[in-house]
């Protein structure tokens, strides 16, 4: 991608103004809700309210039309019905603006012919005054570092600046992730939503974002395409660039005829999309909470590249059973779980001894409680640093800690976790089943989080996450 190209495309996420088209000053509008919600987060270049009902709305006047506006405006956000479109296209390029992202659905994906030659004239209308549309039927740009928030959400939550970018043909799905990376720290650098696609789409965002020096990692939800050849060139130079995850939707019948009225996109049948994205190098999620799960991974350790996984469970009790589903999802999952090393395991019968505890690995160190924290410490340490051992596993089922341990012996057995990817240079997942003391085990989640290890719901989901992103999917 050209310097040009990517000075082009960055303006789609650090634009010097935005004008809001359709921004009534009733406050449950979505136009209205445009504009709080750039306000609420922090957006520092210009915003422009315009609507010919006029007013004012978070504390800013409505103008009366995009050529009323007194500034140059670089990114229109129209909030307007569909026959209003070709009219505002007109205003965009009087008033040089370079990008227009249509809220405003009713196009293609109606499956109507009208709707298709409404797109064709759009195109013509954009190109001929130098102006790019994205979308319509889409929901836009999302930047953090910018202070731009995903759609129209008033209270403007952005979440942190980091290094994932994602692109979502769905402004639902896209939202839904984001919802997942403020509960689960993901943080993005970058998202857009693109909608029907009928001028940028998916290959110009994912060729952006594999030069864009804010984005590490990159996610992108897709129902179909109009360039099936273009999209898969993209996603190659991506996936050469970085660790790249795609969710395709409308694999099913039912789902791509869902798709087909949802962002007009054409399908194919779902082992042709398998085979294009394994030949490019990209991770196929089955489900958002894939993409997420693999995000966050990625987030967290970068690319990792495991096959031998160290299982460790019953922190304080009940670690017989999870040792043993641990080991089903791992090798369900294309990933091994090796016996420990024999001096590993003389190690460990010296440190908890055998009666109630399982040496193998999975590892059950529960009998470790009744000799003090500091040996089930070191067991842990002892699994971790066993050489046949890629990458360790560690389930707490928080409920049971608190039962067995006490809230401030659990806590100090966290602050020895959240230690364990310096202390033995290996990577580190954590599992936090869902249970009675949610609070508590949200509490737990965010300190791991923050210290850079990953954490998930379920043995199971681990397994997957960590077998994708090694690409070893079972």
């Amino acid at each position: 991608m050209s310097d040009e190209r990517r000075s082009e495309l960055r303006a789609v996420f650090h634009p010097r103004s935005i004008a809001v088209v359709g921004a009534s000053s009733d406050p449950r509008k979505s136009g209205a809700k445009w504009v709080t919600g750039l306000r609420a987060a922090g957006y520092a270049g210009a915003i422009y309210p315009v609507a010919a009902s006029g007013g004012r709305i978070a504390g800013l006047d409505i103008y009366p039309s995009l050529s009323a506006v007194p500034g140059d405006v670089e990114y229109v956000v129209a909030s307007v019905p569909a026959r209003s479109v070709l009219q505002l296209l007109d205003e965009c390029v009087s008033k040089r603006a370079r990008f227009v992202h249509f809220f405003t659905a009713g196009f293609s994906e109606t499956g109507s012919s009208e709707g298709e030659d409404l797109e064709r004239h759009m195109l013509e209308v954009a190109h001929r005054g130098g102006l790019r549309i994205i979308g319509p039927n889409c929901i836009g740009n999302f930047c953090p570092a910018a202070g731009i928030p995903l759609g129209p959400v008033p209270a403007g939550k952005t979440g942190l600046p980091g290094t994932v970018s994602f692109i979502s043909q769905s402004g639902g799905m896209g939202a839904k992730l984001v919802e997942y990376g403020f509960g689960r720290q993901i943080r993005f650098s970058k998202g857009i939503s693109v909608g029907n696609c009928i001028d940028l789409d998916t290959s110009d965002f994912l060729d952006y974002f594999a030069h864009d020096e804010d984005t590490r990692f990159i996610g992108a939800y897709l129902e179909g395409t109009r360039r099936g050849r273009r999209l898969y060139e993209s996603l190659c130079r991506a996936s050469a660039a970085k660790p790249t995850v795609i969710l395709k939707g409308g694999r099913t019948e039912a789902g791509s005829a869902a798709a087909r009225s949802h962002t007009g996109s054409l399908a194919s049948s779902p082992p042709v999309w398998s085979a294009m994205l394994h030949q490019a190098g990209a991770i196929e999620a089955r489900n958002l909470e894939e993409l997420a799960d693999c995000l966050l991974l990625l987030q967290q350790l970068g690319p990792i590249r495991t096959r031998n996984v160290g299982i460790v469970g019953g922190l304080a009790d009940g670690g017989g059973g999870i040792s043993v589903s641990g080991s089903d999802a791992c090798n369900d999952n294309g990933l091994s779980v090796p016996p420990l090393h024999p001096r590993t395991r003389e190690r460990l019968l010296d440190l908890i001894g055998e009666v109630g505890s399982i040496l193998r690995n999975p590892v059950d160190v529960s009998p470790a409680q009744f000799r003090g924290l500091d040996v089930l410490h070191e067991a842990i340490r002892v699994v971790a640093s066993d050489d046949g051992i890629d990458l360790l596993i560690i389930q707490e089922d928080v409920d049971i800690m608190h039962s067995f341990l006490g809230v401030d012996e659990t806590r100090e057995v966290n602050e020895c976790l959240v230690k364990l990817p310096q202390e033995t240079t290996k990577p580190v997942v954590i599992v936090l089943p869902v249970g009675s003391t949610e609070a508590h085990r949200v509490a737990v989640e965010e300190q791991v989080l923050a210290a850079g290890i990953p954490v998930f719901p379920t043995m199971a989901r681990a397994a997957r996450a960590v077998s994708l992103v090694s690409g070893r999917p079972g």
